[in-house]
């Protein structure tokens, strides 16, 4: 468990030295595994997303890379299948009104208002269909299937002194702060959440979080 220990009047949340062995072995075995089989299950979605970057309106790579902090602060690129127009970051932050607008709503934009979203865009964020290439960073060893919810870089600034708190694990695919509400969840609401995971943490966790993600995809529970 964290500790808050004080620090010139502010409290500071430690987090343990110590790991469980075979909580971590588990994990990344239940890991590697699930990885697996998600890509081989999912790869007729797969193919059927290229081919339609490939041939669709929306031409272009189909893969999205966009660099996110994982464990200890290093800098992994995450994959996903692209559900905005190419070069979506610099189109943004030529728009400073609604660039404002972007971070002070927790980093997103609601999909009607949002120039880089297409249509095709919309359909694969709704059905979480752009998260499935995660499995090739589960792989990877840089995220896990259940993990905080990895953030880029002008994020970790909402985390304050407890960064090292939430940059002490891997990142997931999914996790509490995605069944707990997602898009509907804010800064800093999404902080105690977040560290309330990586306190908490367990196999049993991780499985009820598994359960609960169906549950929201099937109902499109907090997504843009």
């Amino acid at each position: 468990m964290f500790q808050l220990k004080e620090e010139s009047n502010k409290k500071i949340l430690v987090v343990p030295k110590q790991n469980n062995f075979f909580f971590h072995f588990f994990k990344r075995v239940i890991d590697i595994f699930a990885a697996v089989i998600g890509l081989i299950l999912f790869s007729p979605v797969y193919l059927i997303i290229v081919l339609f970057y490939l041939f669709g309106e929306n031409k272009g790579a189909p893969i999205f890379k966009q660099q996110r902090i994982g464990k200890n602060g290093k800098i992994f690129n995450i994959y996903k299948f692209r559900s905005m127009v190419v070069g979506a970051e610099e189109k943004l932050k030529k728009n400073e009104v609604l660039y404002q607008k972007y971070i002070k709503n927790s980093y997103k934009l609601e999909p009607h208002e949002d120039p880089r979203m297409t249509k095709f865009g919309n359909f694969i964020r709704k059905t979480s269909l752009d998260e499935l290439p995660q499995f090739i960073n589960v792989l990877k060893g840089e995220m896990s299937l259940v993990g905080p919810r990895p953030v880029v870089k002008e994020e970790l600034n909402e985390y304050g002194y407890q960064v090292n708190a939430f940059t002490s694990v891997k990142p997931g695919i999914t996790g509490y702060w995605q069944v707990s509400g997602r898009s509907d969840v804010g800064y800093p609401e999404r902080v105690d959440i977040e560290l309330y995971y990586i306190e908490h943490a367990s196999l049993y966790l991780d499985l009820k979080i598994i359960c609960l993600t169906f549950v929201c995809v099937l109902t499109k529970k907090g997504t843009y």
